[in-house]
């Protein structure tokens, strides 16, 4: 069986309304929960959440599928209607025409609970005159007993051991039409959908459907008062039952005295009126010494299952017009005669304790929480009541026991949201000089990096015109960037791979070069030690190679210069003479005391030999 009531989170606002209007906070919501959400085990089915709801996003089970399902048996099905049936279609103007609609849907009996009224009015009539020093509280109104038996659990025994009129008349309608007979009560109340599956012998009732539910069959198969006819309700009739909803409509079926002076019943409605009825009755019934008649709705005319934007006092008179009608012409006698025949069925009935009270919270942890919302120093009855609860003490109770957040607290809410702007206002004055910021960096970045970009087209153009072969290889001697001159040194199998890979990038130094050469390259990649001026032979041709460190064991360079081109050979001789003429300088002076003159005319030797070199060169280039 699905829950009787629920919230549709994808429709909920979380307003908090339903949690205000709850009167046993059955209404939990959790922190980071954008929805409210009704916890089972400690609802009353009031409905009161389903009629604040202003998104309708509450609802309760519907029973029509169920109903209709029973229509289509075998077995007769009769409709057992609340007295308040008259206060909610007044729409309709013959109450025959309202029957004979109700049989259209396929209804073999149309009763009356009017009648279940009567008996179970005697009941408490004989309850009530056979005082024995114990006081009562009516168990008619299905809200108030789970009220009792979840809250107020001391009470339970204090409720009238008496079964409702619903289950009297279906008691009545089995022993009139037979045993098989199917039983949906047609009423006001959504928590009767509850009470029902109380019951599984004679006194059962199979289905509820509530005004509502009834309304929209009526739309889903046309049924109107201008197609039927006038009928009948099905016996046995009721007598003055027919004033039950209006409250105290049940004393008056059985002259129970409501004196002021002699009376000993105290009659009330209304969500706060009965709770605190039931708080007083448990705290001061030896002062009070009365019965109380307690019914959680205004009267059963404005139940939860009843239409919405119906007026209290315009469905009472309704129901007092109605009664008055069927009472010019009630034949008293055969009432009588149905009386004595159902009275003396099982009318006892028993209570089971559910307590849903939670124990409350430390002091500590509601000092805690009261100093979250910076409420710690209020009155124990103070409180906007915003949040949904009577004080910030019953507040923080909820939010120690996990039914609320403290986002609740309108008061804590809007100082943390004042707090919130104050702070986002900052943070976006941060923002607005960060983006200044990141602009002109922008700029900057954009400047260097056109700055790169020239000195790297620059570096690139030098490389192409630099007269040596120079490559950049990485850790896994593949090569970055070369020049012309390199691809030159190579010879045809590096000018056939260039054209179709330029500079020769991402091909493998090991398939171009060979293995003393390379190996070369790996040695100052693993060591991060540069080799210079390194003689090596390459085939025909004499290399001098110079390896080394760009991005330590990541990138290395290495320039090579081919040692018989005949600039390089020119260049290399004068620069080993020149440095054969430093190491002898540097002996010179070291025996310059002793050779005197010897040194000079050394230096002039080998300087002349380094002139005639180099008009040698010159002469050459000329021709």
């Amino acid at each position: 069986m699905s829950q009787l009531f629920s919230i549709n989170e994808n429709t909920c606002i979380n307003c908090y309304a339903c949690v205000r209007v709850c009167p046993v906070k059955a209404i939990e919501v959790k922190a980071g929960q954008n929805f409210a959400r009704i916890i089972e085990s400690r609802c009353v089915g009031c409905g009161s959440c389903l009629n604040i709801c202003p998104v309708n996003a509450v609802s309760y089970r519907s029973s029509k599928k169920e109903v209709l399902e029973l229509l289509k048996g075998d077995a007769p099905v009769a409709a057992i209607c609340a007295p308040s049936i008259s206060g909610e279609f007044v729409d309709i103007t013959d109450y025959r025409k309202f029957v004979q609609m109700i049989r259209q849907l396929g209804f073999s009996y149309v009763c009356e609970v009017t009648f279940g009224v009567d008996l179970v009015a005697r009941e408490y009539k004989n309850l009530f005159d056979n005082f024995k020093g114990k006081y009562f509280i009516t168990s008619m109104c299905p809200v108030v007993v789970s009220m009792v038996e979840k809250y107020h659990p001391e009470l339970v025994q204090n409720l009238a051991p008496i079964i409702s009129p619903i289950v009297a008349t279906a008691m009545a309608v089995r022993k009139e039409y037979g045993q098989n007979v199917k039983v949906v009560l047609i009423g006001p109340c959504i928590q009767s959908k509850e009470e029902i599956q109380l019951y599984d012998d004679d006194r059962r009732i199979d289905e509820n459907l509530t005004f509502v539910e009834l309304r929209e069959l009526f739309d889903e198969f046309n049924i109107k008062e201008g197609n039927v006819e006038y009928s009948e309700f099905d016996e046995p009739i009721g007598y003055k039952g027919s004033l039950f909803p209006i409250g105290r409509g049940i004393l008056q079926a059985v002259d129970i005295s409501e004196d002021l002076l002699t009376g000993t019943v105290i009659s009330t409605n209304g969500p706060n009126n009965t709770l605190q009825a039931l708080e007083q009755f448990e705290s001061s019934i030896e002062l009070i010494n009365r019965h109380f008649n307690l019914f959680y709705c205004e009267g059963c005319l404005m139940g939860p299952g009843t239409s919405k934007g119906g007026k209290k006092f315009i469905r009472r008179t309704m129901v007092t017009n109605y009664a008055n009608k069927r009472l010019k012409t009630f034949n008293r006698e055969k009432w009588e005669q149905d009386i004595d025949k159902h009275s003396k069925g099982n009318f006892i009935r028993g209570f089971n304790i559910d307590d849903q009270r939670l124990p409350p919270p430390s002091e500590q942890k509601l000092e805690e929480v009261l100093k979250v919302i910076d409420k710690e120093f209020v009155g124990r009855d103070s409180g906007c009541e915003a949040c949904g609860y009577a004080s910030c003490y019953d507040f923080a109770s909820a939010v120690a026991s996990g039914l609320a957040h403290t986002d609740m607290c309108l008061n804590f809410t809007l100082k943390n949201r004042q707090e919130y702007i104050k702070t986002l206002r900052a943070t976006n004055e941060k923002l607005a000089k960060t983006q200044e910021a990141l602009r002109e960096s922008e700029k900057k970045a954009r400047a260097e990096q056109e700055a790169a970009r020239e000195a790297s087209e620059t570096i690139t153009t030098m490389l192409k015109k630099l007269p040596s072969a120079v490559v950049l290889i990485d850790k896994k001697l593949k090569i970055l960037q070369s020049n012309q001159s390199f691809i030159d040194l190579l010879g045809d199998d590096a000018l056939e791979i260039n054209e179709i890979i330029p500079g020769l990038v991402g091909a493998d130094l090991k398939t171009l070069l060979p293995y003393n050469i390379h190996n070369l390259f790996t040695n100052v990649l693993q060591n991060n030690t540069d080799i210079l001026n390194r003689d090596v032979q390459l085939k025909d041709k004499l290399l001098n190679l110079s390896v080394f460190t760009i991005k330590p064991n990541a990138i290395v360079g290495a320039v090579i210069r081919d040692m018989y081109a005949p600039e390089v050979q020119k260049e290399e001789v004068i620069k080993r003479i020149t440095e054969v003429i430093d190491k002898n300088l540097a002996m010179v002076q070291k025996i310059g005391f002793l050779l005197g003159e010897g040194a000079s005319e050394t230096e002039q030797m080998l300087n002349s030999i380094i002139k005639t070199y180099r008009e040698s060169g010159s002469s050459n280039q000329n021709t």
